[in-house]
This record gives structure tokens, sequence and C-alpha cells, in this order.
């Protein structure tokens, strides 16, 4: 421990966008880090996401209809949302939690608590990119399009009762003709759509490598195929442990590791599941540039401009975080998706990816102190863990740094 007493030296378990995030920051605090992962930088779903930096759209995911879509689209294998058939008495349980979260009160209150991260989460980036981090965040609206006005009446609903929670989301509505000239790769079937303004993108995988070789730059350390077994206490600190019979010692240890975050995480006192809500994405090339992302809410869709193409990305699917890429989920994205784009070859279809988004039953995250001596966790994002990646870090590493917790991270104390 340092002379006053907060932390010299901390591993973080995990190399995605949230645990190299927390290192930049605690690297910022004075701390040396060390950064484990059992496979490497940007192995989960730091990599294939969207890549949307939108604090517009970063809203829980237990909003009350979706628990009725869930129900409707139960056993469609092709629907956005995908439970598989299985005896699995852990997932069942889950997604029991979460149906009992599909309320409008449950859902108001973890909108309230994200309302600090959506306010700051695009300032926490411009520090990663003005300090180091050489990796360009691209300001850009997000067109949410539709066959008709009625299915936009959702997302409007949705974006009110947002703003009026005190965020302010800066939002065009418009229907008819002229949508394809905003943007080219909107089908005729397109009839009404939704400009969110003030929102940006990202190559994700391209982001979390830049920000690894900045806190490498930064004196840190990264070491790849760690698979941590546990964490021990000892005259030195904390030991983390590695099925390779390796360890590192350190004063604290924060496990950011998604989807996976329950392996360690239940013997420290996390009690709420996270589960992972995989997602499916793929790139295409298209006849003309694509000038920025479009959201297909009806479907399920995000497209993002990437490396000159497109990628899309879509499917909320429950299975095992270790599970094998399903092709039928990929088939159904380009069924739901194809009506309502032109110009793009999914024929010519590349890079296709699929990685598991850890997902709480109550909407919020998990970040902060365990019940475990030095223990800290950062994880349960959902669709939201690059969004909010960087936030995150920044107020994990001031309460790991001063013993104080920050009053906007109490709602995602991970022993609740």
């Amino acid at each position: 421990m340092g002379i006053d007493g907060g932390p010299r030296t901390a591993v973080v378990i995990g190399a995605g966008v949230v645990g190299l995030s927390t290192a930049w920051f605690l690297q910022e605090r004075g701390v040396d880090v060390t950064v484990v992962d059992r496979h490497g930088v940007a192995a989960g779903a730091s990599w294939g996401n969207a890549g949307w930096l939108s604090p517009g759209l970063a809203i829980p995911l237990n909003e009350p209809g979706v628990l009725r879509y869930g129900l409707r689209s139960l056993l469609d294998r092709s629907a956005p949302l995908h439970v598989p058939a299985t005896p699995d008495v852990k997932l069942w349980s889950f997604l029991t939690r979460f149906a009992m979260n599909c309320t409008w009160q449950s859902w108001g209150r973890a909108v309230q608590a994200n309302l600090p991260f959506n306010e700051e989460c695009l300032e926490a980036f411009d520090v990663l990119t003005s300090n180091g981090v050489e990796a360009s965040t691209v300001e850009a609206p997000i067109m949410a399009a539709f066959e008709s006005p009625r299915q936009a009446v959702g997302l409007l609903h949705e974006l009110r009762r947002i703003n009026e929670s005190g965020l302010e989301i800066r939002y065009t509505a418009f229907d008819g003709d002229g949508l394809s000239e905003q943007i080219p790769q909107l089908s005729s079937r397109v009839r009404a759509a939704i400009r969110l303004d003030g929102q940006r993108y990202v190559d994700p995988g391209q982001f979390t490598q830049s920000l690894a070789r900045a806190v490498v730059a930064r004196g840190g350390t990264i070491r790849s195929g760690f698979r941590v077994t546990g964490v021990h206490p000892g005259s030195g600190g904390l030991s983390v442990r590695s099925a390779e019979g390796d360890s590192v010692k350190a004063d604290a240890v924060v496990l950011s590791t998604g989807a996976w975050l329950n392996e360690l995480g239940e013997a420290w006192g996390v009690r709420v599941p996270v589960r992972a809500g995989r997602g499916y994405s793929f790139t295409v090339p298209t006849e003309r540039p694509v000038p920025g992302p479009v959201y297909l809410p009806a479907v399920r869709v995000a497209c993002t401009p990437y490396q000159g193409k497109l990628r899309v990305a879509g499917t909320m699917e429950f299975r095992d975080a270790d599970a094998p890429l399903y092709h039928r989920r990929v088939e159904a994205i380009i069924a739901s998706a194809r009506p309502l784009l032109t110009g793009v070859s999914w024929e010519e279809r590349t890079e296709t990816w699929v990685g598991p988004r850890p997902v709480t039953p109550d909407g919020r995250p998990l970040i902060g102190a365990t019940h475990a001596p030095g223990r800290f966790v950062a994880g349960g994002h959902g669709m939201w863990g690059l969004t909010h990646g960087p936030v995150t870090g920044r107020l994990l590493a001031e309460q790991i740094t001063t013993g104080k917790r920050p009053e906007v991270l109490r709602d995602f104390d991970p022993t609740r």
C-alpha cells in the first residue's frame, strides 16, 4: 500500500475496453498495473460490436416491451431475441429475474442510475484520446429507420421518457420521401426515421487495441494466455494465480471478465447473475459510402461504417458464452435487414463474429468493491460496455485509490 493507504499495485483481470479503461485511469492515479486475460486484448465482446458511443440509445434492456416481445418470439429461432431450448436451470432462473425486472419502475431506476454515465461517457473518451490513446472517435448522428411512422412510436416514447429523466437527447423525426438522400443505404421500404444527434462511433477493436498500447506505453504489463483460477490473500497482498501455475501479486484486484464475471465473482460476494447475451456481426461492402450509423429497431439490427464497408450487428442470444457461432443467427440478421437496405453486397460477407455481452437482470452494471478485501468488480454493462467503459474505469479508479465510493456508483453495487 502507498503512504496514503491507497494501493500501489493492481491487477486487472480482463483485457476488454472496461478492464483496460480501469487500468489506464488507475495509472493516471499513480498505480502500477498488470492486466491479465485468458486469451488477449479485445478477445470477448470488445472487438466485433457495432462500435456506437451512443448516450442517446444507452437504454436499459429491461424495458417492459422487451418482455412482451421476448415471450412472443421465444420459440422463433429466427427472432432477434433468442433463447434456445435448454435444461440450464441457472439460465431460466436468470430469465425469471429479468422478467420480474421488466417493469417501468425497475427500468426507470436503471435509467436514472445510468444518467450520470450517459452525461459523462463521451468526455471520458476525450480524456483517453487526448492523452495517448491513438484512436479517433467519429461524431455522426444515428439514423433509426422504420417501415412506417407507426413503428417509430415506441422509440419516440422511450426517448421522451429519457429526456424527462434529465438527459437531453436531441432527435428529429422524419417521414415520407427523401430519407435515402441522408442515408443512401435505406431502401424504399423505409418510410419513417428518427435522427439522433450528438452521437459518435469508433472501430471498437482498433480502439481497444490502442487503449492496450497506451497502458503498456505508460509502464503497464499485459499478459495474455493467463487463465485465472483464484485470488488469494497473502503477506505481500493479493496473489492472482493462473491455471498454468503463474501468479501476480498486487494490493488490489479488479475483475472485469464480461460474461464470465460470475466464475470468480460469486466467491467475492457478487450475487447478481451475469449471463451472456450474445451478439453477432459481420462486414459487407456497399455500393456507396455509408455516411453514419443506421439503426433498424424493428429487427434489432445496428449498422456502422467500418473500414470503408458496413458492419452489421444484431441478435440477443442467451446461450453459453463459449458456445460456437451459429450461422443460422447470421442468416436471420440478413433476412431481416435485407428489405430495409439497398446497395449492400450480402454475399460478400466477411469477418463473421459472435461475442458475449454481459447482461444483468435489472439493467444495471456491477461496479465497485466486493465483500472480499481489495477485490473490485467492473462489468455487466449489457450492450453498452463500449459506451460506458471509459467512464466506468475513471469512477472505479477513484474508488479504488481513495477508498470512497462515488455517489453515482451506489446503484451499481456488485453485492446488491
